[in-house]
């Protein structure tokens, strides 16, 4: 059982970032079978976004001494869907590159923040007792990771040798997909379990999409359902999500995959981002810690070095006022999910960029084009 050779070579470009722009296109913008996928179920009444008042200004998108608008932005970076909610309003919402509202888009790594806001509702319910457990007291994994804290893995900081290069058949981050491929129960963990240690726990930050899947199974034992499961009861099912979302597994009967593979409409992942903004508020129902955001949306220190990460999220590097206290859900092909909690706003981007690598300068600066809706608004 796994991938067959067709769709592996398919998933294969895809990570080498050779596939055509249409090509690519079409690759996001629907789940193809490529590994098995559990559905996350949404639950009755849609919850209307409604649209803002004021309409979004002219925008001046200062990115190294040069200046863009929106239409730039939409053009140059490929663009496929963005949603702008300014205090849960729309202030814009677009569609290109033929997609429409129905489209579910491949999420990729913005799956890691979801999966992580999870681990934040499992906290708060007690599921997991403490983020400075181990990861052994929730599941059997050995190697460096009987010293992992769950704080740890979810900040990627391990110590774990590990490199995340989408393009070289040779990384860490290839191998890991190979095993995937596969489609065998319990292959990541065991995989993931056999890697050495580059520093002891806590001492070095590594982005690291295997310690990321590793939360699906951490998950899983903890509350003895899978991510998917988890997340269609606390999540999918009490927003008023528009439609259904998909999200792969290990194995048909495996762990969600937690850190990609969530296929979602363009509002449904402004609807998540907007319960992220509101700290997990849902009525008069509060279903993350307190001051969960301030903790998961900012900057950790390993020594004197500050990590722009939190758990799962990122932080934008761009030194700007307008985006102090934001972080953001980051996804290959510029896939993101950005969260201004100063400026009341949610952005969320679907994109199709011409190669897979993050933060990469051939298009318009995200950070410089967040800070100026910031401004803007």
């Amino acid at each position: 059982m796994g991938i067959d050779e067709t769709k592996r070579s398919q998933l294969m470009r895809f990570y080498d970032g050779t596939l055509l722009p249409d090509e690519l296109v079409a690759t996001m913008s629907s789940d193809q079978g490529l590994f098995p996928s559990r559905m996350v179920r949404r639950g009755g009444a849609i919850k209307p976004l409604k649209t803002s008042a004021s309409a979004l200004p002219r925008l001046a998108i200062r990115d190294h001494d040069r200046s863009f608008d929106l239409c730039d932005y939409l053009s140059v970076n490929r663009i496929a869907g963005l949603l702008i909610l300014k205090d849960g309003d729309v202030v814009t919402e677009h569609y290109g590159l033929g997609i429409g509202p129905e489209t579910k888009w491949n999420s990729c790594s913005l799956a890691k923040s979801v999966a992580a806001t999870l681990v934040g509702i499992a906290l708060k319910e007690g599921a997991i007792e403490s983020l400075d457990d181990s990861v052994t007291r929730y599941m059997p994994l050995g190697g460096v990771y009987e010293k992992v804290s769950v704080r740890q893995l979810l900040r990627l900081s391990s110590g774990v040798r590990w490199r995340e290069d989408y393009t070289d058949p040779t990384s860490d981050r290839r191998q890991l997909l190979e095993i995937q491929c596969s489609w065998e129960k319990g292959g990541i963990a065991r995989h993931m379990a056999s890697l050495p240690a580059h520093t002891p726990p806590g001492e070095s930050w590594t982005y690291n999409t295997g310690e990321s899947y590793l939360i699906g199974l951490l998950m899983q034992n903890a509350t003895g359902k899978s991510l998917a499961d988890y997340c269609s009861e606390k999540l999918w099912s009490r927003l008023g999500m528009e439609a259904d979302a998909s999200w792969w597994s290990e194995s048909p009967d495996g762990m969600t995959i937690s850190g990609s593979g969530m296929h979602a409409t363009l509002r449904d992942y402004g609807r998540f981002g907007q319960f992220v903004l509101d700290e997990g508020r849902i009525g008069g129902d509060k279903l993350l810690p307190e001051a969960w955001n301030s903790e998961a949306g900012a900057p950790f220190k390993i020594g004197e070095k500050s990590v722009p990460y939190g758990y799962m999220w990122w932080i934008p590097v761009l030194e700007s006022p307008a985006l102090a206290g934001s972080f953001q859900a980051e996804g290959i092909y510029g896939q993101h999910i950005h969260i201004n909690p100063r400026h009341g706003l949610v952005v969320v981007v679907l994109c199709a960029r011409s190669k897979p690598s993050y933060r990469q300068r051939l298009e318009i600066s995200d950070d410089a084009f967040f800070a100026a809706l910031a401004e803007a608004l």
